[in-house]
């Protein structure tokens, strides 16, 4: 990853902590708004709950007697006991809670889904008001996961307002309901609602920097963080409710994919774990059970993030309690890994324990356990945010890891290349190499070719060691190799046998020069030979439409026939031969000069 999104990566996560860090007084402006505990003056909350069968009547509602009414004014309090998984749940507002300011107008509460919410205003003189709204005409707020009903008229005679929900499928839904005067009142404070496209913002650089790793980096865990970013901004946008600022959605849609995302972005979660992972970090045990429970938080949780009226009774106990067995298994996971010595489990350990001790949190909020502030749930969307942000950062490590391995394994390959086409001790092309691309030189115009050897070499091993003569030979390699001459190459075939290509004009001329060279090159840098070593060389100069019909064998062996010639005429000289074509015409005949002894 490029330094440039790294830092950017890191400045988004900067950018949230400061927020989130921001100074009380700024935070406290939205105290009075808030849907979940403020008892600000433009605020109401619920006295007493109830939770019923669809039988249960107003008369029989209006006495105390059938309600749950907590002595404290703690929200922790009125959480107790309080039940969402019941046909009807009931909610009692005193006029108290309004008293010596104007009644309320509007209800507004946590999204989630309901068939129906009716209320009923009780007066003093046994005057009931009622109102009834089906799920389709709640309002969400264009600001948090927030939606509104109008109230019947409220009186100064009006002593209570019931609320009679039917089929509710969360318990914060209760919890969280609150009477207003105006409509902006149920909305997120401005803090809270520029978190959240914060944490959006956080969520699409780690989906960029995936599509631009996806193509160079052909890893399917690079794919699957991708469908997990995108799911985790799915759910920022429909359980925050972003999305309502952007688009008029239903408020059924809202409810149902703000939990629907979660538990596909836990799925994904698994999955990326145990595809991620080094191989020796995981048992296959573990990594089986891995998959696993990445089907089962998608299609468990999924379901039961539904909603349907049907499962009414269970799927919002059931939708938390799935979960407990993913969180476990992906603690577990992750401390395997990190006791087998993992890198990649480092970054988890760092990515998931914010989210999982805020989805812990946000479980015990939503089974009743206790009623906090829906302020919360932003420390939640900040957790997903630090969780996608760290992941990117493991992949991009793995990436350098990846690179790293490459670049490794591609110098190995060039290694073993130059291995296998270069003679290891004097660096020059081998026989191998030379024959393999014989045909590209010929194409190429290499129309000259010497055979070179060195005279009399056995008695200098003979003589001086075979580790003086690994030197002779490499000084000889020395002399024949002309750096930056694009029209020469010098090749060892073995032993003290090397092969000079040449092409362009008075290539024999050079070739010589370069024979001649040899003995100079020896004398001065192995100064511990008494003796020069000579070269005797045999040179077939070729026509260049002769040479492309010659192989190297057939050239070699012409080649060697003079240099064997010239060793007997006495060595430390060359021969060579120009050869002519036959022409099939009978204009030319076949000839071949006389063979030329240069000392």
């Amino acid at each position: 990853m490029g330094r440039v999104t790294l830092f950017a990566l890191l400045a988004c996560l900067a950018a949230a902590l400061t927020l989130l860090s921001a100074p009380q007084e700024l935070r406290a402006e939205h105290s009075d708004k808030t849907a979940a505990g403020a008892q600000g003056p433009t605020t109401s909350a619920p006295a007493c709950h109830s939770a019923s069968g669809p039988q249960r009547t107003i008369a029989e509602m209006s006495a105390r007697a059938a309600w749950i009414c907590p002595a404290s004014d703690e929200p922790t309090a009125f959480a107790q006991d309080i039940r969402a998984n019941l046909p009807v749940a009931w909610l009692r507002f005193e006029a108290d809670s309004w008293a010596q300011e104007e009644p309320p107008h509007y209800f507004f509460s946590r999204i989630a889904r309901f068939e129906a919410i009716a209320f009923i205003a009780m007066d003093a003189d046994g005057t009931v008001r009622s109102a009834r709204y089906l799920e389709a005409e709640g309002k969400p707020f264009a600001a948090g996961p927030v939606f509104e009903l109008p109230l019947p008229e409220i009186t100064a005679d009006t002593e209570a307002l019931l609320v009679r929900i039917e089929r509710p499928h969360s318990v914060p839904l209760l919890t969280e309901a609150r009477l207003s005067v105006e409509s902006e009142h149920g909305e997120w404070s401005q803090f809270d609602v520029m978190l959240l496209p914060l944490v959006i913002g956080m969520l699409i650089l780690p989906l960029l920097f995936d599509i631009s790793f996806s193509i160079v980096l052909r890893e399917r865990f690079v794919a699957i963080h991708a469908v997990m970013v995108a799911s985790m901004i799915f759910y920022v946008l429909f359980a925050g409710g972003l999305i309502s600022m952007i688009a008029a959605v239903p408020l059924n849609v809202i409810a149902v994919m703000g939990p629907l995302s979660y538990a596909i972005g836990c799925g994904l979660s698994a999955f990326f774990l145990a595809d991620f992972l080094e191989k020796d970090a995981q048992s296959p045990l573990m990594r089986k059970i891995m998959l696993a429970t990445g089907f089962w938080s998608i299609l468990v949780p999924g379901f039961f993030a539904l909603q349907l009226h049907s499962t009414q009774a269970f799927d919002d106990h059931g939708y938390f309690y799935s979960f407990m067995p993913a969180i476990l298994i992906i603690t577990c996971a992750i401390l395997e890994a990190l006791w087998r010595g993992s890198r990649a489990a480092r970054f988890m350990a760092l990515a998931w324990t914010p989210i999982i001790l805020a989805s812990i949190e946000r479980m015990a909020r939503g089974l009743g356990l206790y009623a906090g502030s829906s302020q919360l749930d932003q420390f939640l969307y900040l957790a997903v945010g630090i969780e996608v942000i760290v992941i990117s950062l493991a992949i991009a490590d793995r990436f350098l890891a990846i690179r790293r391995e490459r670049d490794a394994a591609v110098t190995e390959a060039r290694m073993l290349e130059q291995l296998s086409s270069h003679d290891p001790l004097t660096g020059l092309m081998n026989r191998r190499a030379v024959e393999a691309r014989f045909a590209e030189l010929r194409a190429q115009g290499f129309d000259t070719f010497a055979l070179i050897d060195l005279d009399k070499f056995k008695d200098v091993n003979d003589r001086f060691g075979h580790q003086v003569g690994d030197s002779a030979l490499i000084a000889a390699a020395s002399a024949l190799s002309s750096e930056g001459d694009r029209d020469t190459i010098a090749v060892r075939l073995g032993g003290e046998e090397f092969v000079l290509l040449l092409r362009g004009p008075d290539s024999t001329q050079r070739a010589d020069h370069l024979r001649q060279a040899i003995p100079r090159r020896i004398a001065n840098e192995i100064p511990a030979l008494d003796r020069l070593v000579t070269a005797s060389m045999g040179v077939l100069e070729l026509p260049r439409i002769a040479i492309s019909l010659m192989a190297f064998d057939e050239l070699y062996a012409r080649a060697d026939t003079l240099l064997y010639e010239a060793k007997a005429a006495g060595r430390n000289r060359m021969l060579y031969e120009r050869l002519s074509l036959f022409d099939p015409r009978g204009e030319e005949t076949p000839a071949k000069t006389p063979k030329a002894d240069v000392a």
